[in-house]
């Protein structure tokens, strides 16, 4: 049974509220302090303090982007008896990229003409060629890239670095999430808190919007003033503080408290950090139009107001047919807004303690599917990370000489993991959380720190 306030207790809450409206006024500039993390093991030498995820939902050839593979050419059609090119569904001969290749940059990487922009800053990225994983299926090889496991119960990546590192900005989440409505790569693995406390879980906003109160359902209480709405919560939180006191702590209540602060905090703060209208048009023009350019040039914002965490979702790159007409379509736009992110960053001074991770659950294949399109590869696929300690200009590792598996300096995901959480200063095998008898991370019992892309 739940405690009864008595008429007087009731009173006394009343007038304990009305106090807090006060001490709320006068520490209001305090609420966008750090709120520190619950990391409590040995800090690495990293220093970078953000992070800004670009997923290209479906899996973007790297074949087609940043894996040149001439031999495709020679080869074009046939499936070499010495090579092992099995995959899920039936497929045809070796399929040649339709797009020319050139070195950019001082660095001389190769990059396909579908991303030309980012060839332009191609020196500030590294290009990691040895990407493999097991899984070939979307929904597995995503929990996997976002959570460290295909089980579909874990803390994803961001909920994992806003628990470790707190947040710099209590007026905003520490970890945001992107995309143009509902699509896939929204929600799920790709926010989820699992056995982390509620707050750390991802918020999802709407990026086909520029209006924040369009991206942002009921931001602003059209009803009660600020004044009246910080009266109700503090009465309110009191009741749940009593609840908690007479009946123990409770982790979600707790959650809810903290994301009902949050939420109240954030009708004034996010009009303002939302708000991509208010950046010069030249820079608008810079990353150019559409949900994912919105979403770059807000992650960008978002990060220069100290949010952790920012995931950016690209859909539509499982390609099984039309890959040429497809790509011409949908590369230039993510194309261009993928270089801005990285152009802005650096001209804000954000690129060094800000770390950008571009890729999607899983490559595709070197053969054919239906003639024009490319299967599923999670054996060999490329992704990139630029800024937050990473080595910029380098290439590193290879795939075979068809680019269908990773064979020189292979880097899992479980090690992309742990190097990036290197970058951060925290150590993946040191960042756990209790929970049901047994302590967990990020990275489970695997990964290792790839020194060899760290600047």
């Amino acid at each position: 049974m739940i405690h009864p306030y008595s008429r007087r207790e009731m009173i006394q809450s009343l007038f304990g509220a009305l106090g807090t409206v006060g001490l709320s006024a006068m520490l209001g500039g305090e609420a966008q302090a750090a709120t520190l993390g619950k990391y409590a093991g040995t800090r690495t030498p990293g220093k970078a303090k953000h992070v800004i995820s670009l997923f290209l939902g479906g899996g973007p050839s790297h074949v087609d982007m940043f894996d040149p593979k001439p031999l495709l050419t020679k080869f074009e059609g046939q499936r070499p008896d010495s090579t092992d090119l099995r995959t899920e569904r039936q497929t045809g001969g070796l399929l040649p990229s339709p797009f020319q290749f050139k070195k950019y940059g001082q660095s001389g990487i190769e990059c396909s003409e579908m991303v030309a922009k980012t060839g332009g800053v191609i020196d500030n990225i590294c290009v990691v060629r040895s990407m493999y994983s097991f899984n070939p299926t979307h929904t597995p090889s995503r929990s996997l890239y976002h959570t460290g496991t295909i089980l579909l119960n874990r803390p994803s990546l961001g909920s994992w670095v806003s628990y470790g590192l707190g947040t710099e900005n209590q007026n905003l989440p520490s970890f945001v999430a992107l995309d143009s409505g509902n699509a896939a790569g929204l929600g799920g693995s790709a926010t989820r808190a699992g056995f982390l406390p509620a707050e750390h879980q991802g918020t999802p906003f709407n990026d086909s919007e520029t209006a924040p109160e369009k991206m942002i359902p009921n931001l602003q209480n059209k009803y009660v003033d600020a004044k009246e709405q910080r009266r109700q919560l503090d009465l309110l939180q009191e009741l749940n503080k009593d609840y908690s006191n007479n009946f123990g702590a409770d982790e979600y209540l707790n959650g809810r408290i903290k994301s009902m602060e949050s939420a109240y905090r954030m009708q004034f703060e996010a009009m303002d950090a939302f708000d991509i209208r208010k950046e010069p048009q030249h820079i608008r023009d810079l990353y150019g139009k559409g949900p994912f350019a919105n979403g770059c040039l807000l992650a960008r914002r978002l990060v220069e107001r100290g949010v952790r965490f920012v995931h950016v979702s690209n859909e539509g790159w499982d390609d099984h047919k039309d890959l040429q007409q497809n790509y011409i379509k949908h590369c230039p736009s993510m194309d261009q807004a993928a270089a801005a992110l990285i152009q802005d960053l650096k001209q804000h001074g954000l690129l060094d303690d800000t770390i950008v991770v571009w890729g999607g659950e899983f490559g595709r294949t070197p053969v054919s599917e239906s003639g024009s399109g490319r299967d599923h590869n999670p054996y060999g696929f490329t992704m990139w990370v630029a800024g937050g300690g990473f080595r910029g200009g380098l290439a590193y590792g290879a795939t075979d000489d068809f680019g269908f598996k990773a064979v020189e300096n292979r880097v899992s995901i479980h090690d992309l993991h742990a190097t990036m959480l290197y970058a951060l200063g925290l150590d993946h095998t040191q960042l756990t959380y209790r929970y049901a008898g047994r302590d967990f991370r990020l990275t489970d019992v695997y990964g290792e720190v790839v020194k060899g892309i760290l600047g």
